[in-house]
């Protein structure tokens, strides 16, 4: 299927000076299906005098292909292009000649995801972005070598499970299930140094290059920790996978993965209620004569993501694809860039136009709707549906103002993206006692205010991202089983940012599976 661009028109609209492909609106030669529905309201907006202002920002040339390449054969981009670029929230290794010999190391070692499934999952997010399927993205904030056990990871694979039956039963549509696991370690940090007690140390960044313990043989980054962080993710990817295609995920058992600090709430009782209606739907199917042997009732597709943060590990982890010759990161199969790494003249985004991996881009409020557009082209030239996700993340009041200008940015360029809300980052606060802390409250709001925007614009609202946990956490204040200031010391684990409990989870799938099926009946109410 070809793709291309609206004719939307606007009032104004000014968009970077140097658009490396020399697209319009009238002449990129793509069919955007997204578009099609607006199409039917330019008379309106018209009408009514809706201007899109979008402000112009100059930015730097980038050696961007034109649109016939592929990540892998770009103009001017290898392995280690991305050394000639100014690189941000990397450690300091004090020892180079360490440092490389891990990374010779880690070459040697098999890839931990395979391109095929990868591409697959790339096919599937292309879905997400025409409304045919909602991705759900969860998973630790950032993975630790203390807290590595099965039963954690079973518990948060068994809450992605409970959430996907939640929302693919009310949406009526498939469920992309995609882990922040097996590869969430490194984090950004707004400071390179921690100071406490007049004692100044480099701040901790992650399990893979330093400790959490403040001293300074802990906070000493340490490329062996990239070894360790792999063999991690190794076993907790096939933990994952015994689970997802073992007999664990199959469809009957729906019923039995509710956690038993669950069971006696009122998430666990509005599941089992689902839980008991999908049963005895497999069982009618069964009475008919339809097998539930079928792998999509006893498997499930399950991915792996994480934050593309520490380039030295994931450069060596990238592999070439044999059947394709484009290169693929191999530590997991789908990647995002966050807010802190993503200059259009920097390193991280140098690298991951290369890859041939899906990619997530974290916009907060302080994106420019120009610059979406610059970033969007930049990893995704040939607007390959399925390559490109905008993860949103801003606090609901934000996301209200902000969100419709990069939407009509995103729409006037021709591009094809999958939108994605993050609840979770916009809506840190600092409680009395100093832990940081996230109101459930405000995270609905932001979700609300996602669907709602993109019911006025017209868009798809194509998944969500969220810092989650089975365990029975108290980290974020709210829900049904309310968390309060007091309760947040009794079982706060988090050595990062707060996380959802496994009941915060479930209310917040329910939520949204409202809105999904709201939005599917509006649906089927026009098409009647």
């Amino acid at each position: 299927m070809a793709f291309a661009a609206s004719r939307m028109s606007v009032t104004r609209c000014a968009l970077p000076l140097n658009k490396p492909l020399g697209r319009t609106a009238e002449n990129c030669g793509f069919y955007n299906p997204l578009n099609q529905k607006m199409l039917a309201r330019e008379k309106c907006i018209k009408r009514k005098k809706m201007p899109l202002i979008v402000e112009a920002v100059q930015v730097p040339e980038i050696g961007v292909p034109s649109s016939s390449s592929s990540p892998g054969s770009l103009n001017g981009w290898k392995l280690d292009s991305w050394k000639s670029k100014n690189a941000l929230q990397l450690p300091q290794y004090p020892n180079a000649e360490k440092l490389d010999s891990v990374e010779n190391l880690l070459k040697t070692f098999p890839p931990l995801v395979f391109a095929g499934k990868t591409r697959k999952l790339e096919k599937r997010l292309g879905e997400a972005a025409l409304g045919k399927a909602f991705l759900l993205q969860g998973g630790d904030c950032a993975e630790s070598f203390k807290e590595f056990n099965a039963n954690n990871i079973r518990d948060t694979l068994r809450v992605l499970l409970q959430m996907g039956v939640v929302l693919m039963f009310g949406g009526q549509m498939p469920v992309i299930k995609v882990g922040r696991m097996a590869g969430q370690f490194a984090k950004p940090r707004s400071d390179d140094f921690e100071i406490l007690d007049g004692v100044k140390l480099p701040s901790y960044r992650g399990d893979n290059i330093n400790g959490d313990t403040f001293n300074l043989k802990s906070r000493q980054p340490d490329p062996q920790r990239m070894v360790r962080a792999y063999c991690q993710a190794a076993a907790t990817l096939n933990l994952i996978r015994a689970f997802a295609t073992g007999g664990y995920a199959a469809m009957q058992r729906v019923i039995q993965w509710n956690l038993d600090f669950t069971s006696n709430s009122e998430q666990g009782d509005k599941y089992m209620e689902l839980a008991h209606r999908v049963d005895e739907a497999l069982g009618f199917m069964s009475a008919c004569g339809l097998t539930v042997d079928h792998p999509v009732m006893n498997s499930t597709e399950f991915w792996t993501s994480h934050e593309c943060l520490l380039l030295p590990y994931e450069q060596a982890m990238t592999r070439e694809d044999s059947t394709s010759g484009l290169w693929y990161d191999c530590s997991a199969h789908m990647l995002w860039v966050g807010e802190r790494t993503r200059q259009l003249d920097g390193a991280h985004l140098e690298f991951l136009r290369g890859v041939a991996n899906p990619l997530g881009l974290k916009a907060s409020d302080k994106m420019d709707p120009a610059e979406l557009v610059r970033v969007c082209e930049i990893l995704n030239p040939t607007n390959k549906p399925g390559r490109m996700t905008i993860i949103v993340r801003m606090g609901a009041e934000k996301l209200r103002l902000k969100l419709p200008h990069l939407i009509r940015a995103v729409r006037q360029a021709g591009l094809i993206v999958t939108w994605v809300s993050d609840p979770m980052h916009g809506n840190t606060i600092k409680a009395p006692s100093g832990l940081k802390t996230r109101p459930f409250d405000s995270i609905r709001d932001e979700l609300k205010a996602f669907f709602d925007v993109h019911e006025e614009e017209g868009s798809h609202p194509g998944g969500v991202h969220l810092e989650m946990t089975g365990q029975n956490v108290t980290e974020c204040i709210g829900g049904s089983r309310v968390v309060t200031l007091e309760d947040l010391k009794s079982r706060y684990h988090t050595h990062c940012d707060p996380r959802l409990n496994a009941s915060q989870s479930l209310e917040l799938a329910f939520i949204i599976a409202e809105r999904l099926r709201r939005g599917r009946m509006t649906k089927l109410t026009q098409e009647s």
